[in-house]
């Protein structure tokens, strides 16, 4: 048990580093901010209870909130991102559903159904962030157009950082961290 938390530590400080260090310094043109942190959030056990998920999820967005200018809004997103999770593990759930230690890694559950959790995880987080941020319609289509290509190339990264920083696993998976 305690392995397995400070695993998620390990994790939780790596992703943050990584979103502090170097990925909040990159935006090319407006448009391309990738926000990997969120990957702790998403890669954090299946039979994790909701009140504990929406607190990590809390607590997370106000760490990148602290170094940044954001003024919450990683926050409230990640949050609401933690609170759609349970339902979007339920619609996509394999036909015999999760064990009660199931990964959600590609090596363990799949690649397209890593792919397919990832890209609605990433993108329903990234359509609050830019709506939140603009706060205003009149933008519309620019600001979700602007969510779409930051969920696209934060998918992106999410899954080369899985293949390249991962570590072998039980049954050959691959986890950060």
């Amino acid at each position: 048990m305690i392995v397995k938390i400070l695993a998620q530590l390990w994790r939780f400080i790596f992703l943050i580093g990584i979103q502090v260090v170097l990925l909040n310094h990159i935006q090319w043109s407006g448009y391309v901010n990738p926000y990997v942190y969120i990957l702790f959030i998403l890669m954090l056990p299946v039979e994790t209870p909701k009140w504990l998920l929406l607190i990590l999820a809390l607590c997370t967005g106000l760490v990148i909130d602290m170094f940044g200018t954001s003024g919450g809004i990683h926050a409230a997103c990640t949050v609401f991102m933690a609170f759609a999770r349970p339902g979007v593990l339920k619609l996509i759930a394999p036909r015999d559903g999760y064990d009660t230690d199931t990964r959600l890694t590609p090596g363990v559950m799949g690649f397209n159904w890593f792919i397919t959790y990832i890209s609605i995880m990433v993108l329903l987080h990234h359509l609050a962030y830019f709506y939140i941020e603009v706060f205003r319609f009149s933008e519309f289509f620019m600001t979700f157009l602007k969510a779409i290509i930051n969920s696209m190339i934060t998918v992106v990264l999410i899954v080369v950082g899985q293949y390249l920083f991962g570590r072998q696993g039980k049954r050959n998976e691959r986890i950060i961290g």
